[in-house]
């Protein structure tokens, strides 16, 4: 759904006065689009501020005379594992969130819902004592309406989550910390009776498609769920408007219709867009909008158009448009900081967004569950192909709950996400351990809701530790392989490349992408030449990494049927379990730290291969104490030839191979500058070299 913070300013008589304060407050810096209609009836309040909050359970915090004074003040969105992600051990259980809202009388013909973008793991909400709802999910938006319980005056809305592992809510197992809380932001929204389906997964109940496309015009499918909540019979006309980038209106849709009481009604829409703007990836990442309303001032919803068309190739590829775009990119494990968890800012998601974009992406697999909506927002405005999937990573359980927590998460994936053109790929599941037909059944079983939801993108499971040809790698209509050649060691002398042509070579007819392929790399760990690493082991050199992706990125640079190369992962991430490299609690194969601040060398290899931007950056930068005098300058670079300074000396120009310039120095006692220059562009770094102490004293 689109929240316009605008429309929060027509909050229709519910709000009591000091909430419209709180209210203008907030929209102070607001720099959103102005709604298309003046008259829409729908309005949003985003609770942040003002909530009260303990970890651990109590009974009786439901209840309206439950005394919360003692409790500590937060604002959402909050993560009550934040404090200790990191050292290998973190809370999981219960915790409480109450807050107090005013409302006047509620108005007639009117209703009041709260969503929640997300809350770990499982969320039972009370209003004034009544329980609303209960959601088992720890990653999708959910509503409640809570019209029935509301109170004219003072209500209390008591929230309990809890993030403890379970036998039946995805996922069960997985190499990331499940932080807990109300970790992304809650809102009350108004509605009409009359209005745009609120239960329909957690989505905004409208679904807009490329029906047909030609160079002179589009065919558009708009489906509209209009519910009436009312006891009578509604007869309510729906109209749809196409705006382009700039506001103007390209075509316009309307149909009338009858909705029996207490029912929803699919309403179907068709219009044409003339000489229509391609969504085209990076390339020109153009962006309508679908306006949506029901009658002249009735309840109106907004979500994004991109026109385009993918299909992916076994020989050719991914085709946007019809022309190759093959997806390289990275993982995005979650979006989680330092000292707040998962409980991040839109701000900081657009950054990490631009982080991956400035690197040359041209995609993102978001691993191994949904993500907010800003991440699909972000990735529709750069252009980025994305692999969006649930949490069925590790460990299933063959039981009826499990199948149908992990359909409900499907179809609240694609429900929320389905309008947005980034999304080029359903992910039905990540690296399932058990080898039995459960796993091929469960599949198949989401394999067939994601047709049934949406026949227009294509299904991928990420495959890793069986068989290549196993039955659970081929349910889906593509496959991922998660392959570590050359981090994880075996026996078989196997590299990535080699592996990518044999696999082509007998499965000609299957589509299948690299969805992980990584090594773990410190920056506090330096050494070069780095050696042989043990996963397992806290050393691991930076330098380990970043030969590790140039040999694996080359090996797959010329294999077209590769239609996506994902790196594992873009930045480090919290994983309680891990305990290896230099922190406990940490995965540490990023190519940027954890808290973004520093982006490692194996991120400028990247940059340089994938980017047109001229750049170059020297290697080994943090190795600044050196105990030879003869070093090697590698620099990484995307311009043909580089030259050397060495202690502001020009020393030669040569021309780069494989996107890389090397040297041989000698070093002179004490700081050394060493500076590469290219295209105007230029990159400096200072080592010292420093011979290392004699052990043999001399004699007296």
């Amino acid at each position: 759904m689109e929240t316009d913070p605008v429309t929060m300013m027509r909050w229709t008589g519910m709000v009591a006065f000091a909430f419209l304060l709180v209210l203008t407050t907030l929209m102070a810096g607001a720099v959103d689009a102005q709604p298309v209609s003046p008259r829409a009836s729908r309005s949003v309040l985003t609770l942040g501020p003002g909530w009260q909050f303990a970890r651990g359970d109590y009974p009786q915090a439901s209840g309206v005379a439950f005394d919360d004074k003692n409790w500590t003040s937060v604002t959402l969105p909050h993560s009550f594992d934040a404090a200790e992600e990191g050292d290998g051990s973190y809370y999981r259980g219960p915790a409480w969130y109450r807050r107090v809202f005013t409302v006047t009388a509620p108005t007639p013909g009117r209703r009041l819902f709260v969503q929640f973008d997300a809350a770990a793991t499982v969320a039972d909400v009370w209003l004034n004592g009544k329980h609303v709802g209960r959601h088992e999910g720890g990653y999708a938006a959910f509503r409640f309406d809570i019209t029935a319980a509301l109170v004219p005056g003072r209500n209390i809305l008591a929230v309990r989550v809890d993030n403890s592992a379970t036998r039946t809510i995805a996922p069960l197992s997985g190499d990331f910390t499940v932080f807990g809380g109300l970790y992304r932001p809650v809102s009350l929204i108004e509605t009409d009776d009359l209005h745009f389906d609120m239960n329909d997964h957690g989505g905004p109940g409208i679904y807009a498609r490329v029906a047909s496309l030609t160079p002179e015009r589009t065919g558009i499918s708009v489906l509209a769920r209009v519910s009436n909540a009312t006891g009578s019979r509604k007869r309510a006309t729906v109209t749809s408007r196409i705006l382009d980038a700039e506001g103007r209106q390209v075509a316009l849709m309307r149909r009338a219709t009858t909705i029996a009481p207490g029912q929803t009604a699919v309403v179907p829409l068709q219009g044409e867009v003339a000489s229509p703007r391609r969504w085209d990836g990076v390339r020109d990442p153009y962006l309508y909008r679908v306006v949506t309303q029901i009658g002249e001032a009735g309840d109106q919803v907004t979500v994004p158009l991109g026109i385009r068309t993918i299909r992916i190739d076994p020989t050719q590829g991914l085709l946007l448009n019809g022309k190759p775009y093959p997806l390289r990119g990275a993982n995005l494990q979650h979006s989680a900081r330092p000292g707040i968890g998962n409980a991040v800012s839109r701000e900081q998601i657009v950054e990490d967004f631009a982080i991956l974009r400035e690197m040359g992406s041209t995609g993102v697999r978001l691993a191994h569950f949904q993500h907010p909506q800003a991440a699909y927002e972000e990735a529709d405005r750069l252009g980025l192909g994305l692999w969006t999937e649930i949490g069925v990573v590790g460990e299933i359980e063959d039981t009826p709950a499990f199948r149908a927590n992990a359909a409900q998460q499907l179809r609240e994936l694609i429900a929320q996400t389905y309008n947005h053109p980034s999304v080029m790929i359903w992910g039905i599941g990540n690296e399932i351990y058990a080898d039995d037909p459960s796993v091929t059944r469960l599949l198949e079983s989401l394999q067939k809701v994601a047709k049934e939801t949406d026949p227009s993108r294509p299904t991928a499971y990420a495959h890793c530790c069986q068989a290549d040809d196993h039955p659970k790698a081929m349910v889906s209509d593509v496959i991922g392989f998660n392959r570590y050649f050359g981090w994880y060691k075996d026996q078989s002398g196997q590299t990535l490349g080699r592996w990518a042509a044999g696999f082509h070579a007998t499965h000609p007819d299957r589509a299948f992408a690299v969805s992980e392929y990584g090594a773990g790399g410190s920056i506090r760990h330096q050494a070069d030449p780095p050696g042989d690493v043990d996963p397992a082991s806290d050393w691991h050199p930076e330098q380990y990494q970043s030969e590790y992706h140039e040999r694996n990125s080359r090996e797959l640079a010329d294999k077209p049927y590769v239609f996506a190369a994902f790196v594992w992962v873009a930045f480090d991430f919290a994983s309680a379990g891990r305990h290896e490299g230099d922190r406990r609690g940490i995965n540490d194969k990023g190519l940027v730290t954890y808290d973004r601040q520093t982006r490692k060398d194996a991120y400028y290899w990247y940059q340089a291969n994938w980017s047109d931007k001229p750049m170059v950056h020297i290697t080994s930068r943090r190795h600044n104490v050196r105990r030879t005098p003869d070093v090697e300058v590698k620099a990484y670079t995307n311009a043909g030839t580089a030259t050397l300074f060495v202690n502001g000396t020009e020393q030669t120009t040569i021309s780069t191979e494989g996107q890389i310039a090397r040297w041989n120095v000698l070093l002179r006692p004490g700081p050394n500058r060493i500076e590469v220059r290219v295209l105007g562009q230029s990159d400096s770094v200072e080592w010292s070299y420093l011979p290392a102490p004699s052990m043999i004293s001399p004699a007296d």
